[in-house]
């Protein structure tokens, strides 16, 4: 996430200073520093944290748009709803969701909970190969035993190598790349699911299905 966030008044809400449909300038939403902060207090409060700042998730994960507003107007003094709405509607990666429930609207994280949440299956196409990237300091518990969740729910896989060396730099600054075959693990009865945009989990990856990428 390295952009700021701006609306157009024919598309909405878009990266960047220019609207990607129709080539004008936006009206500036949120900076890329406020835009990273808000995103993560969001991320954190719907995947990890939402009793310590008082929102209230049912068994999906799911809360109310208009609590969740409140909890970031308390948060930062800036913060308003229209924030909000942009965070969630531009995140590259898709770690949210919204839905309309009995004339209420909802906002959940997709993925990443480490609070216990019942995520619904997924219907988005699965590639035959996925990527994981993590600390080598990680690998030879990963070759005895395989991927698992550690302290989330679920195990993230990416969809290319670059996407999970991303990931695995937040972890070491040379970062370890697993291939997965996920194909193999759906033909065998394991369940791999599409999550957000580029994002894809599954309860444990045994390691039959993983090979270790050079650079």
């Amino acid at each position: 996430m390295t952009d700021s966030v701006s609306t157009c008044d024919d598309h909405g809400y878009h990266e960047g200073s220019t609207c990607p449909f129709c080539e004008r300038s936006g009206e500036l939403v949120l900076s890329v520093d406020r835009r990273r902060r808000l995103s993560k207090f969001v991320s954190g409060a719907l995947r990890h944290f939402p009793g310590d700042v008082r929102i209230e998730l049912d068994d999906a994960g799911w809360t109310t748009r208009e609590e969740l507003v409140a909890t970031v107007e308390s948060k930062y003094d800036w913060a308003t709803a229209e924030h909000l709405d942009a965070v969630v509607a531009t995140d590259p990666k898709g770690r949210f969701e919204r839905d309309e429930r009995d004339g209420r609207l909802l906002v959940r994280a997709a993925y990443g909970h480490s609070v216990d949440v019942d995520l619904e299956a997924a219907d988005g196409s699965v590639p035959d190969t996925l990527y994981h990237g993590t600390a080598p300091r990680n690998l030879d518990a990963i070759l005895s035993e395989g991927l698992r969740p550690m302290e989330r729910q679920q195990v993230h896989l990416s969809g290319s190598v670059d996407e999970a060396r991303e990931v695995g730099a937040r972890h070491d600054d040379d970062p370890a790349v697993f291939e997965v075959d996920a194909a193999g693990m759906r033909r065998d009865g394991l369940d791999v699911v599409a999550r957000g945009l580029s994002t894809y989990t599954t309860e444990h990856v045994p390691p039959s299905y993983l090979r270790r990428i050079d650079r």
